[in-house]
């Protein structure tokens, strides 16, 4: 806990097997519950994810990264969480910032964390991929142009929220897809949710989890996609379900 507010770790898992134990090792003793949601892996990640200790829901069907960031975050609220952190459980981002993520939350001054890749030198050290570093530059200025934000970077995976952000963003109408990231920012930008974030190192390794080159270009044309969908519905043309109330 911090400042009373009960901490708990989502884990989205899909062949995690041979980083999910280096993850879990670097959790810190703040959190008070771990989360593992397992996407129909071939692999013995929840296998594993049990023998440690980790409560783990496993998905009988594969359902896709946002799918599974949708399981990830109504069992952690079942549990009683004031703030859930996702962290990959690929071991691409230390799990070691997860305190002061969360503490940006317990102690009022956001509503979301990002922990930011760009912030800082260490994408491109981490060994991201130049392609995806431009990638992620230019949707990064098109997406701040759309929103009326300054945020560095909209496509970390690693990510901390309230309670209160959870359960008012209508996150079933997000697609089951990569893009649900992407989306569920800008849900936090349209119900006026403070954002806040912290610069991370990354680390880039064949165990690593990422997208190949054609899922990366869909991804980029929905992360477009979802900036204008906000945009139009900012000027009051459409009618988006991903920005009404529940």
């Amino acid at each position: 806990m911090i400042n009373n507010k009960k901490i708990v770790v989502v884990l989205p898992a899909y062949n995690a097997e041979k980083t999910l134990e280096m993850t879990w090792k670097e959790i810190p003793p703040e959190v008070d519950d771990v989360v593992l949601v397992d996407d129909c892996s071939p692999d013995s990640t929840a296998v594993l994810a049990l023998k440690l200790g980790i409560t783990t829901v496993v998905h009988e069907t594969n359902k896709g990264y946002g799918g599974n960031q949708k399981t990830c975050y109504r069992t952690a609220l079942d549990l009683g969480a004031d703030i859930v952190v996702m962290v990959h459980s690929d071991y691409q981002y230390t799990p070691r910032l997860v305190t002061a993520m969360a503490a940006m939350i317990a102690y009022g001054e956001f509503d979301a964390v990002l922990a930011s890749r760009i912030l800082g030198t260490g994408a491109l050290k981490g060994g991201m991929p130049f392609y995806k570093y431009v990638a992620n530059r230019f949707l990064t200025l098109v997406e701040n142009i759309l929103l009326s934000e300054k945020l560095s970077e909209y496509h970390t995976g690693y990510r901390a929220f309230s309670r209160e952000l959870l359960e008012k963003l209508p996150l079933d109408a997000n697609s089951d897809d990569f893009v649900f990231d992407n989306q569920m920012i800008a849900q936090m930008v349209w119900f006026g949710f403070r954002v806040g974030e912290l610069s991370c190192p990354t680390k880039y390794f064949n165990e690593a989890s990422s997208i190949n080159f054609r899922r990366s270009v869909i991804y980029g044309l929905g992360v477009l996609w979802t900036a204008l969908q906000f945009r139009l519905n900012k000027w009051g043309i459409g009618d988006r379900q991903m920005f009404k109330d529940k």
